[in-house]
């Protein structure tokens, strides 16, 4: 039978794609169904059709799945954050336990008995909600020309109102009514993406967990000390004088915004308010941070507290944790709980008596490096970002940690580099690559230094397994792959693997 659009069709859903669609057959012709959880026998209209397959929106469940829970925030199906919200989190947890194993078989090539022998269980959340330390808004407007903030529909642009993500923090409900009920009283225009119009772009904010210390910034179409950002009201240029700020350190010489030191000290109010900050941004781009960032108010960073315990032995790996500065634009873990699970699982696969020179690579502030250096006798960092790399060089200082050095550039220049002209070499490599997965000369020169043990923190389980593949043909043995829920209520997934080499001719 030959399907078209707005056709309605039952299915029963019986499986679930990486992406979190459901997927139900008719005849062996498969339909995705957005919001259909497994277990669903569901009516759906089909919204696109393609040659073997066709998509489809869930119109009704007529029998709910065992696994079908009530989704907490009413705009699960609007926004494209939340993907699988309405499956029950012991069947997310075997979705993702189950989608790192198909990508290792599927693209790795590893045989599904052997991924059973050395995948271990996935390491779930306690609480899957209000996990985030991190979330950035867009801000626009309604039909009405009310400032709104909240998320991108799916594949979209169109924002959904809402301030209250239960992913993320209970402060940034209260932060994002502030920010919009000062717009709308002193008519502060949101920026139009279409005319590059406007003034408010997002809203970034993140919160220590341990710490508690709160942090605001305000990306913004701004266009010099007088206020020349299209749509930029003239209130906005006057100086604003230093008031007795609380913080202390941080005079404000100009203003970014239309009565801002109103909304200072509106924020201000908000316990643990640390750092206010503008991001500058005039680009016509979907890039959500400007290059610039100005404090407005307090310190320029906020700080957070990560404990790691070395759980082969029993003991924390230092009992006050480890202290990280973390600026607007720092790359930091978005969920601090899990990351000390992950951190330490990442610890005990590196396996290290104290004795070994331990390369990180993708190293970022320094978050995984100076982890491994409290039981390694040396460690390496590498990053393309300098900022990040004089984050890392500072965490280090802060923490009283010496035996870490860190370098500026891309891991497949300065690893070939530092091993063929400067002889430098690895016992352990621990890679923690972005979505794209390592680059192909990396993956080259660690197959020429031959490391004892190869410990790789992935996000993306389909990269990670396409790199494993090389590795694996290059002399490694995989011995073991865990995966860890940093993103619970989503389709994403992080994954810890470690690597023996098993060559016959190791170098010396």
């Amino acid at each position: 039978m030959e399907y078209k659009k707005n056709d309605i069709v039952t299915v029963t859903i019986g499986d679930i794609s990486s992406e979190g669609e459901g997927i139900g057959k008719i005849n062996g012709y498969p339909f995705f169904v957005k919001d259909a959880v497994i277990g669903d026998t569901a009516r759906v209209r089909v919204t696109k059709v393609k040659k073997n397959y066709s998509f489809a929106r869930l119109e009704e469940v007529v029998t709910p799945s065992p696994y079908r829970v009530e989704p907490v925030c009413a705009y699960h199906k609007q926004c494209g954050g939340c993907q699988i919200q309405a499956m029950s989190y012991e069947r997310q947890l075997a979705f993702k336990q189950d989608k790192i194993k198909n990508n290792l078989v599927r693209i790795g090539g590893f045989a599904p008995e052997f991924v059973d022998c050395v995948m271990e269980p996935i390491v779930g959340m306690d609480n899957p909600f209000r996990y985030r330390n991190k979330a950035q808004y867009p801000v626009g407007c309604d039909k009405e020309g009310t400032p709104v903030a909240g998320f991108y529909a799916g594949r979209t642009h169109s924002i959904i109102a809402n301030t209250d993500c239960y992913l993320g923090v209970e402060e940034n409900k209260e932060i994002l009514e502030i920010i919009l009920k000062h717009m709308k009283k002193y008519h502060v225009p949101a920026y139009d993406e279409n005319t590059g119009k406007g003034l408010v772009r997002h809203v970034l904010i993140r919160k220590g967990f341990t710490s508690g210390e709160i942090m605001v910034c305000l990306v913004i179409n701004w266009r010099g000390s007088r206020g020349k950002a299209s749509g930029f009201k003239e209130q906005c240029a006057v100086t604003v004088e230093e008031k007795g700020c609380s913080r202390g350190n941080k005079c404000v010489q100009d203003a970014y915004f239309p009565m801002q030191e109103k909304l200072i000290a509106a924020l201000t109010q908000i316990s643990r308010m640390t750092s206010i900050s503008v991001s500058i941004n005039t680009e016509n781009t979907n890039v959500i941070m400007g290059k610039e960032v100005h404090t407005i108010w307090g310190d320029d960073r906020i700080t957070d507290t990560i404990h790691v315990r070395d759980t082969l032995h029993d003991f924390a790996l230092t009992e006050k944790g480890i202290t990280f500065s973390i600026s607007p634009l720092s790359f930091y873990q978005v969920n601090p709980v899990q990351t000390e699970k992950l951190y330490s699982l990442a610890l005990d696969y590196a396996d290290l008596t104290g004795k070994e020179t331990v390369w990180d690579l993708y190293c970022g502030i320094g978050t995984i490096s100076l982890f491994l250096a409290g039981k390694a006798k040396q460690v390496y960092g590498v990053e393309i970002v300098p900022q990040a790399i004089e984050d890392a060089k500072q965490n280090a200082a802060n923490n009283n940690i010496t035996n870490a050095q860190f370098f500026v550039g891309k891991a497949e220049e300065v690893l070939p580099e530092k091993y063929e002209k400067e002889g430098i070499f690895a016992d352990v490599i621990v890679v923690d690559p972005p979505r794209k997965g390592c680059d192909g000369a990396c993956l080259e020169t660690m197959l020429k230094m031959q490391p004892e043990r190869i410990v790789y923190v992935s996000c993306d389980s389909a990269t990670l397994a396409r790199d494993l593949k090389i590795l694996c043909e290059g002399g490694y043995e995989l011995k073991k792959v865990r995966g860890v829920d940093q993103f619970g209520m989503t389709v994403h997934v992080e994954c810890v693997i470690m690597m023996q080499y098993c060559g016959k001719e190791k170098k010396k």
